[in-house]
């Protein structure tokens, strides 16, 4: 069998990609880490760990072999977590395909990369390690989206940015179908900031979410959801513009507003999940900063990437001298420099001064 796509993680959206395309009768090969992970593919055509009760096509196989999961595929998409994503690339280097430049390479890992100059967008951070024929050539695919809901076949859409157009279209083209609307951009660094800043504002969603049922409802409602809603967009407006969006739009359209709407709203938000925990279950108590629970994340059972988000934000926040009171409210809450009433009345208090 001639595989024309090859995946890189076989985590939910990595999977859920790949019933995408393989129902289109086009081969795919989905590279994962466990053994266990790949059989189950292979043998019962389901992912059971990471995207349970979805039966995938005899059109997607896979692999533990990074080499035969990338060397000679037309396109290659990049679909680990973004803490691994660095480690994932360096892997794939010595690939023939990727050496050549002879694959069209997107990615649809939300985050910031660190890099010995500080968080960095994803692109311009693989731009470095990639060979020159994939400068202004990497597509990033973004937009109010979830595996469970994408490999059911509920109707969304997404966002394909490059500064090469027509490799967004081909990526566009490989990706659409009657109940997944694709739609090309130029603005890369816009929707990058915004697929990433988001996941730091949903975790407050969910604190905020879990308060209201734990004896705020006399403080928090509808509106203050709303509120913090309409906030965060305009704190992810601030960052993008700092690091360099190119199109306003981009943060009134799907990949700014529809993706921060449904990564705060939905039942199946690993980050909202995460800010509810943290005062339902009281999740931060056996950490002592952010950089424990980092270095701890998988205990917590599930991968909310907001964390990370939150470190690396604070960060470009103090480089470029801008004002985030969520963003950063939550990085001192996260960092256990502050308490998640503490954070919420905070909040308010900047509120009512503005």
């Amino acid at each position: 069998m001639e595989y024309k796509v090859g995946i890189l993680g076989a985590g939910a959206w990595g999977t859920a990609i790949a019933k995408v395309i393989g129902e289109k009768q086009i081969n795919v090969l989905l590279w994962c880490f466990e053994d266990k992970v790949r059989d189950d593919i292979n043998n019962n055509k389901q992912n059971s760990r990471y995207l349970p009760e979805i039966e995938l096509p005899e059109t997607v196989k896979a692999t533990t072999d990074i080499n035969e999961a990338a060397d000679g595929k037309e396109f290659l998409i990049y679909a680990v977590p973004s803490m691994f994503l660095l480690d994932t690339l360096k892997k794939s280097l010595s690939v023939n395909s990727i050496r050549d430049g002879k694959t069209t390479i997107a990615v649809i890992t939300k985050g910031f990369l660190p890099t010995d100059n500080g968080p960095r967008l994803i692109l311009e951070t693989m731009e470095d390690y990639l060979p020159g024929f994939f400068r202004q050539s990497l597509v990033y695919i973004s937009g109010p989206s979830h595996a469970e809901e994408v490999s059911r076949g509920k109707l969304t859409g997404l966002i394909a940015a490059s500064e090469n157009p027509k490799n967004s279209i081909r990526f566009r083209d490989l990706l659409k179908g009657p109940r997944l609307m694709v739609y090309s951009s130029l603005d890369v660094r816009g929707v990058q900031c915004a697929a990433a800043a988001k996941n730091v504002i949903a975790i407050g969603f969910g604190m905020l979410d879990a308060l209201k049922k734990s004896g705020g409802a006399d403080m928090f409602g509808d509106g203050t959801e709303s509120l913090l809603l309409a906030a965060g967009l305009n704190e992810i407006q601030t960052l993008g513009k700092a690091l360099g969006a190119t199109h306003p739009e981009t943060f009134t359209s799907i990949s700014g507003i529809g993706d921060l709407d449904v990564t705060c709203r939905s039942v199946f938000g690993r980050n909202r999940r995460f800010g509810r925990e943290i005062i339902e279950k009281n999740i931060l108590e056996p950490y002592k900063d952010i950089d424990d629970l980092l270095a701890n994340i998988r205990d917590i059972g599930f991968l909310p990437e907001g964390i990370a988000a939150a470190k690396y934000i604070n960060m470009l926040a103090e480089k470029h001298k801008l004002k985030m009171p969520v963003s950063l409210g939550l990085f001192r809450l996260l960092n256990r420099e502050a308490e998640p009433m503490d954070f919420c009345l905070s909040l308010l208090t900047n509120w009512v001064k503005k």
